[in-house]
């Protein structure tokens, strides 16, 4: 039993680059594009912070293009690709995170993941790690019309789980995440270990807290844990 009490309803999460480190195997399978067109690969650091915005982010990384240019849609469905059949090859959950998501499930704090990733990805890399089976919701870039910034992702989840969003929290690494929480009635929390690809550092994006580490949030969600 726990003795942890929280003023939340339920914190939801980003998933690459909040509870999950991916920017590994989302840079390899970027790095294979370029490779297959006898280009030189580019080094992971440049790369990762791309790897918050997505096939999209990592496209402009590695050959400055957006969806616009007429090789766009080649690349990206050649990304997809590469990516699906390596998936789970050196992602892992960021340090302290199952130690986060233990003490939530003590305390009976339910807590559910909100990416803009698509269901093709989130849910077979969910599963393999262990997260969705513990998830009271896992949301998608397409489980609704909309993704983030627009808070219709982050009210789904709310909705099919009873939980208030005034009375929940939403944690993750891009202004995105942020503006959504923000629209959705959340509290929001700018998670400033991960890949915060945006122009505008963490401080700048207006969030109700920013953490350093997963664990920072235990403060957050518990306030009088000793």
């Amino acid at each position: 039993m726990s003795n942890l009490s929280s003023p939340y309803a339920g914190i939801f999460f980003d998933l690459d680059g909040t509870l999950a480190d991916t920017a590994p195997d989302l840079v390899a399978a970027t790095n294979k594009l370029l490779v297959a067109r006898n280009l030189a690969p580019k080094p992971y650091e440049f790369l990762r912070p791309y790897a918050s915005a997505g096939a999209r982010g990592l496209l402009e990384g590695a050959f400055g293009i957006s969806p616009d240019h007429a090789d766009f849609n080649l690349l990206r469905d050649e990304f997809f690709s590469n990516y699906e059949k390596a998936l789970l090859v050196e992602s892992k959950l960021f340090d302290g995170i199952d130690h986060l998501l233990d003490q939530m499930d003590a305390a009976k704090l339910p807590w559910g993941i909100i990416t803009n990733k698509s269901e093709r990805f989130t849910n077979p890399l969910t599963d393999l790690m262990g997260l969705r089976q513990r998830a009271v919701s896992t949301v998608s870039g397409d489980t609704t019309p909309y993704s983030k910034p627009h808070p219709e992702p982050i009210l789904h989840a709310a909705r099919t789980t009873n939980i208030n969003p005034t009375k929940s929290i939403y944690v993750g690494d891009d202004i995105r995440d942020v503006l959504a929480g923000k629209a959705a009635g959340m509290k929001t929390v700018a998670a400033a270990y991960g890949y915060c690809g945006c122009k505008e550092p963490p401080e700048a994006w207006g969030a109700d807290y920013i953490i350093n580490t997963p664990l920072d949030l235990l403060q957050i969600i518990f306030p009088n844990r000793e």
